[in-house]
């Protein structure tokens, strides 16, 4: 029987969403975030293919290039399999190491709470920025987490690539000051899910996230939302 994990699938997360809701996660203040809300509907569903943008938005100063290869944060005993936030300060690079996380879990060693708890510590503690609902409405109900656990149902992730959107870009063009409100940059990453469950089930999916993260200068990322749908 095949028991999937809806919640961490990442296909359908956003849809009842208000406007003003989606307006308001993780963009608090921050204007080239308010004039990316506004778009997001019309580069959703257009059809076109992810492409790395020509130029992306800057990062802060002294963070390693964005196509370097997204570093593999270790594994915490009290998170089960979850891996512990990794110390970059690059929002691409971090963006790929937080969807890679968000696409991996493993119900045979990992209980609900571990996993939420786990997924926690990715988030930025500015409460002003942070949208924990968006990451936590992830992760199934208590049932359906333990109907998987029979099943000894998980999953890994490959990210192949990610980028900043084109209406970020076209913000931040807009109004570069903007970003230094929150420094939160917008992500779109893309890759693969690997799904196993007991008696030989397996299955593969493409995935595709749009993240929010801070990286303010000097410090490590963090995961501050989910958007409500992927950008181009």
């Amino acid at each position: 029987m095949r028991s999937r994990l809806p919640g961490l699938s990442l296909s359908s997360y956003g849809a009842g969403w208000s406007a003003n809701r989606r307006i308001a996660i993780g963009v608090a203040a921050v204007a080239v975030l308010l004039a990316l809300a506004a778009v997001v509907a019309l580069l959703t569903g257009g059809g076109n293919s992810h492409q790395t943008p020509e130029r992306a938005a800057p990062a802060p100063t002294g963070s390693p290039s964005s196509s370097e290869a997204t570093p593999q944060p270790s594994s915490s005993s009290g998170s089960g399999s979850v891996p512990t936030p990794p110390q970059i300060a690059e929002p691409v690079a971090y963006a790929k190491a937080a969807a890679q996380m968000l696409w991996s879990y493993d119900t045979r060693d990992t209980s609900r709470d571990q996993q939420l708890a786990g997924m926690r510590a990715w988030m930025t503690t500015e409460t002003k920025y942070a949208d924990w609902a968006s990451v936590s409405g992830q992760v199934p109900d208590p049932v359906l987490w333990s109907r998987m656990a029979d099943q000894d149902q998980h999953a890994t992730a490959h990210v192949t690539e990610g980028h900043y959107p084109g209406a970020f870009q076209q913000a931040l063009a807009d109004d570069p000051s903007a970003i230094t409100e929150a420094y939160i940059y917008v992500v779109t990453v893309n890759g693969t899910q690997q799904i196993t469950w007991k008696n030989g089930g397996a299955g593969a999916e493409d995935r595709a996230v749009t993240l929010a993260v801070q990286c303010r200068p000097h410090q490590d990322c963090t995961l501050a939302a989910l958007a409500p749908s992927v950008t181009q």
